[in-house]
């Protein structure tokens, strides 16, 4: 294989974008995205000039808030089914608008020589030379992802390893190389070159700060025509890991997902069958997780396919938001089908929270999570189609399951929100408020009583507002302090795309508070990818009529009108 080539390219947020016009251009960059992934698997040594273009838009998009390095991997030498172009985030930027200049927010320190140095050695220790690869850096922490480690018939023969677990069909295999694992000198030499691989895959994580390894695969080691081909963090014999937080959070394959789509694409419902002879990985976590998640882990073989994916993604946000810097790896068996499943979902549920890719519109970050979390990290999603299993589909359908604050990777604090219609009130007195007034609180994990002492504190000042005012525990602060705070959050709107989105709808009938902005970006997100879908690949159902299921998904597609598409609804 050939060298990583490292090159820091300093990188600011580009020109602000007008939104007016340019919406319609934007889904329509997402339809011939998705149409050209539904035809193609991503090949490092196979670009043309519609992929070129992809890779620069993806690069675009990360400037907009990051400064970065790009590791170079032409042509696949490095891996074949990662990007040519592999983004390492290295500063998260702010724009200050006082200086007109972008801020560093949270920095990675790491120097890129080393990591040159550390991705070229490691890069054997993972199947299919999948190494660990930061892909989104959120508080300072990388969360990366990967494939499985590499067993001993990968170690010793790549092309008889690609041909016995492809089933003879991987395009980079010639003849198979017959490797025996009952080989005393295959035996034998297992340990020496085991710690060797996997010491370098091992110093690469702690380079990158990770400690959380979360192993998606159902089994200990994949089995392929009755031989181990690829092994786990969690059964490496020799303990090698040991000073990670393993974490063996067993999940579906991409096969279960033909049953949510034979199922006329519901997942509520679903269940897994853990009973089958190949699974043989357990739900393991740690002891600590069960008291501050408040889930009944043992009874994740009776979770449906929702329950499940929102529970799992539950914990990888609580391991990211964790108070040190440790860093995350996510990873199933060959990294493209599971993995970036919950990828995409950590990146558009950190985006919706507004603390990672701030500045990116919905349009914006679907581009770039379908661009480069999937495509470009070569999901093979013609095969996959072709197949049933619409794991793709159910990523982004899914954020209709994960729009609820509990989700939430900001610790929020309690709001109060006061209306006022026509009250008179006076600063210099304390008066009651009328049953004109309407007051709501708003916490993450649900709502707190809200006393009198919040509440006896307004006078005579004419007010026709929504205002948004902070309660902290402790004693209620005097009436003056709250006045202020409350004058002073009149001049900063709770949320001006909230306001902008519903205010003729909120002044008829004084709707306050407004749904939540992470509800309204998650939606705006799956509503753009269910139109593209729909107008490119389309849904399929089991059924000779369309059942109420996919008539529901249906109506939503029509809010995507005007998107013009490559085919029809199949």
């Amino acid at each position: 294989g050939g060298h990583v080539r490292l090159q820091a390219t300093a990188v600011g947020r580009g020109s602000a974008m007008a939104a007016s016009g340019l919406s319609l251009r934007k889904s329509e960059e997402i339809v011939d995205l998705i149409y050209l992934f539904s035809k193609t698997q991503y090949r490092a040594k196979e670009v043309t000039p519609q992929v070129e273009e992809i890779e620069r838009r993806t690069l675009d998009l990360f400037s907009r808030d990051y400064k970065y390095s790009i590791i170079h991997n032409p042509n696949g030498e490095v891996c074949g089914h990662y990007p040519r172009q592999i983004v390492f985030l290295e500063q998260e930027l702010e724009y200050d608008r006082s200086s007109k200049k972008n801020t560093t927010i949270f920095s990675g320190a790491v120097q890129i020589s080393k990591l040159q140095d550390l991705v070229n050695r490691s890069k054997l220790a993972r199947c299919r030379g999948r190494f660990v690869c930061p892909v989104i850096l959120y508080n300072g922490k990388h969360i990366c992802r990967s494939s499985t480690l590499a067993g001993w018939g990968e170690l010793y023969g790549r092309t008889g390893y690609n041909y016995i677990f492809s089933g003879g069909t991987d395009d980079t295999c010639a003849e198979p190389e017959e490797v025996l694992e009952d080989d005393n000198g295959v035996r034998n030499g297992d340990s020496q070159l085991f710690d060797k691989v996997r010491g370098h895959d091992i110093k690469l994580l702690r380079y990158l700060s990770v400690r959380y390894i979360c192993d998606l695969m159902v089994e200990n080691k994949k089995v392929k025509f009755g031989l181990n081909v690829t092994s786990s963090e969690k059964v490496d014999k020799a303990q090698r890991y040991a000073d990670f937080t393993l974490l063996s959070v067993p999940y579906p394959g991409c096969e279960f997902f033909k049953d949510y789509k034979d199922r006329d694409y519901t997942a509520e419902g679903l269940v897994f069958n853990w009973n089958q002879d190949y699974v043989d990985a357990p739900l393991t976590i740690p002891p600590c997780f069960n008291q501050n998640l408040s889930i009944d882990w043992s009874q994740y073989q009776s979770w449906d396919l929702v329950e499940q994916t929102q529970n799992y993604l539950k914990l990888l946000l609580h391991l990211i938001n964790s108070d040190d810097e440790s860093g995350l790896l996510v990873h199933c068996i060959s990294g493209w089908d599971r993995t970036p499943l919950f990828v995409s979902l950590l990146r558009l549920s950190l985006w919706a929270d507004g603390v990672v890719h701030s500045s990116l519109e919905p349009a914006e970050i679907l581009f770039l999570t379908i661009a480069y979390d999937w495509f470009l990290f070569g999901h093979m999603l013609p095969d996959r189609l072709s197949k049933g299993e619409e794991i793709f589909f159910f990523c982004f359908n899914f954020l209709k399951h994960i729009v609820s604050e509990k989700f939430s990777a900001v610790k929020k604090q309690r709001f109060v929100y006061f209306y006022f219609s026509g009250i008179t009130l006076d600063r210099g007195s304390v008066s009651s408020l009328s049953s004109e007034f309407s007051l709501i609180t708003e916490e993450l994990g649900g709502p707190s009583s809200v006393t009198s002492d919040n509440t006896d504190l307004f006078m005579n000042q004419p007010a026709q507002a929504c205002w948004a005012a902070p309660m902290r525990k402790g004693p209620s602060p005097s009436p003056q302090i709250l006045w202020n705070r409350l004058e002073e959050s009149a001049l900063h709107p709770l949320s001006e795309a909230r306001s902008s989105s519903s205010s003729s709808s909120n002044q008829s009938d004084h709707g306050c508070p407004l749904p939540p902005e992470r509800q309204t970006r998650l939606e705006s997100v799956r509503e753009i990818f269910l139109a593209a879908y729909s107008s490119t690949v389309g849904l399929k159902s089991s059924t000779p009529s369309p059942s109420a299921a996919i008539s529901g998904l249906l109506e939503q597609f029509a809010r995507g009108v005007g998107l013009r598409g490559h085919n029809a609804i199949v």
